[in-house]
């Protein structure tokens, strides 16, 4: 199941081609030397819980628990599906939601997340009118593990076949048992037929039985197709996404979300990447207590680097960034804040004439781990890193000689061997 990605095809062709150019034509900056890490990483295969013709993974953590959740079928008919990973192994996988109406889209993927009080909460982005961009965001929540789950309600309620997607769920903020918070790309303001307006972060809150408590207009004018991601800190929920200048210079922001409002957008680097297109490649947050780091993509001068920043304060300020990738990378980051105080960090990087998912560790002053490859094989497509105390966990999807796809996964071991 190819996915049919829901961007301008005239966007798209430019990005493919300042990436092409930055990978295979162009001279790079030379990466920092790698040197030994303090956290050494072993690559461990898993049996994926998930069937064929299965694509569009994503991981999501909430304290100990990490979930997969995956896209099954024919392009006529998808399933939204679902499996734990404990110390035993993945758990049975379960459906969600079976539909012709899902929004396939290999960057704009669905998600479950578990939240404080023991639920599920689930999104999918539906189909919404002749307009390929246009997409609903669709919740549901399960309170007995994903056996049954409510009626879908959407988090928007403005009516317009416009785009609202590339959503991240987050437990929000509070005393125990509060609620879902949500983010997502709002195009409630554009015109898709004049291709004008500006595409907005918005964010939601919902009480523990499902209500909506309010809708938050977070960022005026963001990166039209660009993933985020949000970590919990000690001092609220950080949110990463790329920002849209009026000079269309897309680097990347964060904010905080503390229960009540929304901090300002912070800069995590001036990369001063200009790009009269989206690059549809979203930054990659984790946090432990008042410490964050922050992955992403940049092609500035069209050389696709990926980096690492970390912060102290809650990501009120960032340190200096740290290069991640070996000299050609072409993004789709993923970072795990470690205890010893380092960053698991994965990435694509362009080696051999071929995009090989690698991962790393980097510390905040500039030590770096040996890479390790976690698939080369070259139809690989959405990777991503999750994790808990006891091990980091992987995602991507292959496709066979059938050109049929899988969601393959692997672990790294953080216990003491």
């Amino acid at each position: 199941m190819r996915p049919t990605p829901r961007y301008r095809e005239s966007s798209h062709a430019l990005v493919m081609l300042v990436l092409c150019l930055a990978g295979l034509a162009l001279a790079m900056v030379p990466a920092p030397a790698p040197a030994q890490g303090r956290t050494a990483l072993t690559i461990e295969p898993l049996s994926s819980p998930t069937g064929a013709d299965s694509s569009e993974p994503q991981m999501t953590v909430q304290g100990e628990r990490v979930i997969l959740s995956w896209l099954e079928g024919g392009e006529e008919r998808s399933t939204l599906k679902f499996a734990e990973r404990s110390a035993s192994g993945w758990s049975a996988p379960r459906s969600v939601h079976s539909s012709d109406e899902i929004y396939v889209n290999a960057y704009d993927v669905p998600s479950v997340q578990a939240l404080a009080d023991g639920s599920l909460a689930a999104h999918w982005p539906e189909k919404n009118g002749p307009n390929p961009e246009a997409s609903t965001v669709r919740l549901s929540w399960s309170r007995d593990q994903g056996r049954t789950w409510s009626a879908p309600v959407s988090p928007h309620h403005d009516g317009t076949q416009t785009q609202h997607g590339f959503v991240t769920l987050f437990q929000a903020p509070g005393e125990p048992g509060a609620g879902l918070g949500v983010v997502w790309l709002d195009g409630r303001s554009t015109n898709p037929e004049k291709a004008t307006g500006d595409i907005a972060l918005r964010a939601s809150v919902h009480a523990a039985d499902g209500r909506q408590l309010g809708e938050t207009l977070v960022d005026s004018r963001v990166c039209e197709c660009c993933s985020t991601s949000a970590a919990a800190t000690s001092e609220g929920v950080i949110v990463a996404y790329r920002d849209r200048s009026a000079s269309e210079v897309r680097d990347i922001y964060v904010t905080r979300f503390t229960g009540s409002a929304w901090t300002a957008p912070t800069l995590v680097h001036q990369d001063g990447w200009q790009i009269n297109g989206c690059p549809i490649n979203g930054p990659s947050v984790s946090a432990r207590g008042r410490d964050v780091a922050v992955a992403w993509f940049t092609a500035k001068d069209n050389q696709g680097q990926a980096y690492v920043a970390f912060s102290r304060d809650a990501g009120r300020t960032f340190g200096p960034a740290v290069r991640v990738d070996d000299g050609r990378s072409l993004g789709r980051l993923g970072v795990r804040l470690l205890a010893d105080g380092s960053a698991a960090v994965t990435w694509v990087e362009l080696a051999n004439s071929r995009a090989e998912f690698r991962l790393r560790t980097v510390t905040p002053n500039g030590v770096r781990s040996p890479a390790l490859t976690v698939s080369e094989d070259p139809d690989t497509r959405s990777p991503k890193l999750a994790g808990n105390e006891r091990e980091l966990v992987l995602a991507w999807t292959e496709f066979d000689e059938n050109d049929v796809s899988r969601v393959r996964t692997a672990r790294v071991s953080l216990t003491a061997k």
